[in-house]
């Protein structure tokens, strides 16, 4: 895991206003600080799942060859009817076989729940991108907004469970400011 090779994402956010840093910054699950917010109107919609290539900016972290398929699986985290995160994680063929074979039947299930529970997987320290249209994961997570913005700020970071990584990508909304941090 070279995080060195996140070069296009930045340690940091920058220019932030400090209700949309508390969102990005925070290392707890994500999962559960939107549940706490939602008031029992937390759910997860999956939209994709399958054998896929990975984000041009994903194939070096994954040591994966540009042509080479990975499991990837894309879903909403609504608070009611709101979705508020566009999360993507890309696992490598060689590892959906092992440590993370059972994200094949995660269903409307949270992957953070699986990956904050479970002591033994580690995470990377996060990196944060300000995505544009240029970015397919920008537009992939426009998918649900009736008006696109500009940007939206995404964070990532690897886990890992017995030597095997998930890539894990967390767009979010402009909905999730509307929720108290």
């Amino acid at each position: 895991m070279n995080v060195a090779k996140l070069s296009a994402w930045r340690p940091a956010p920058s220019s932030l206003s400090p209700r949309a840093r508390g969102w990005l910054q925070n290392r707890g699950s994500l999962t559960e600080l939107i549940q706490q917010r939602c008031r029992g109107e937390f759910r997860v919609k999956p939209v994709f799942q399958s054998w896929a290539k990975a984000c041009g900016d994903e194939l070096a972290v994954m040591n994966l060859r540009r042509n080479e398929l990975a499991m990837v699986r894309e879903v909403y985290l609504y608070c009611g009817n709101t979705p508020v995160v566009f999360a993507h994680s890309v696992v490598a063929m060689k590892d959906i076989r092992g440590a993370w074979r059972g994200l094949g039947g995660l269903g409307s299930r949270s992957l953070g729940t699986v990956l904050f529970t479970n002591p033994v997987v580690k995470r990377t320290p996060l990196r944060f991108k300000k995505l544009n249209s240029a970015h397919p994961l920008f537009r992939r997570a426009c998918r649900k907004l009736q008006a696109k913005p500009p940007d939206l700020w995404a964070r990532r970071s690897l886990f890992s469970l017995r030597g095997q990584s998930i890539l894990v990508t967390e767009v979010f909304l402009p909905s999730i400011l509307e929720l108290s941090s």
